[in-house]
């Protein structure tokens, strides 16, 4: 584990305009934000004034930007939940924690070696990371823990350990949104459809949407603080068709 930090006095303050005072600046927490959807999401809550805590396994492209700070953790290893609880000492506690590590290959049945870790990265890291930052959240009694999960969490040949794990993260996340509601703190379960990004590895990719659009659906979110939120619909009735069309296959398999 490594950290990296950029933020000063004035990265941790911002200034409110309504109230004609300084006040302190919000604390985000994103969860694999080294590429993709994660970066972006960086980068906008950056220009929106919060103070970013980021986790990754790979270094940071964002270097000594002011207001952010960069650990160097795999979420899918013993020693990430450490390196959680260090940060929650030294830079929490977070108002905001947005969890959007994620891994999926198409299924070689000659080579299940990396089955294990997608469940891992998709699924317990996101517990792992909620088991450490809620607890503070509730004792606040505020917060967003936003988890990015898939319209793709149905049964699937072509991915099944992708699918059953988000399916795992879908389920998780909506539980604790009706558990942790009287408590002040909301969870949102973000499930897309295809965003032009590494993990987009379908060979059909309907409605595939830029990570610009998906991170404008993510601002979206942390305003409103749904529950659940599916992006976008249309693509979410083919897979419910697709399913019902597995479905029978199960049934005569």
């Amino acid at each position: 584990m490594t950290s990296g930090s950029a933020s000063g006095t004035s990265a941790r303050r911002f200034d409110d305009r309504r109230l004609g005072i300084m006040s302190p600046a919000k604390r985000a927490l994103v969860v694999g934000n080294t590429d993709g959807i994660g970066l972006a999401v960086t980068r906008r809550l950056l220009g929106d004034g919060w103070v970013v805590s980021g986790v990754s396994r790979r270094a940071s492209p964002l270097g000594e930007t002011v207001g952010y700070r960069h650990t160097i953790a795999d979420v899918a290893t013993a020693e990430y939940p450490v390196a959680l609880r260090t940060m929650l000492a030294s830079e929490g506690p977070f108002e905001l924690c947005v969890y959007c590590a994620g891994v999926g290959n198409l299924l070689d049945p000659d080579d299940l070696a990396d089955e294990p870790r997608v469940f891992g990265v998709n699924l317990l890291g996101a517990v792992e990371t909620a088991t450490v930052v809620l607890p503070s959240m509730m004792s606040a009694g505020r917060g967003h823990f936003v988890g990015l999960s898939s319209i793709g969490d149905r049964v699937s040949p072509d991915a099944p350990s992708y699918s059953a794990s988000k399916a795992g993260l879908s389920s998780y996340l909506e539980g604790l949104a009706l558990a942790l509601r009287s408590r002040g703190v909301r969870v949102t379960n973000l499930r897309f459809g295809f965003v032009d990004t590494k993990m987009a590895k379908a060979k059909v990719r309907p409605f595939m949407m830029t990570i610009e659009r998906a991170v404008d659906i993510v601002a979206r979110c942390l305003r409103r603080r749904p529950a659940r939120f599916t992006y976008p619909r249309r693509l979410a009735a083919l897979v419910w068709l697709s399913n019902l069309f597995l479905s029978v296959r199960l049934w005569f398999a």
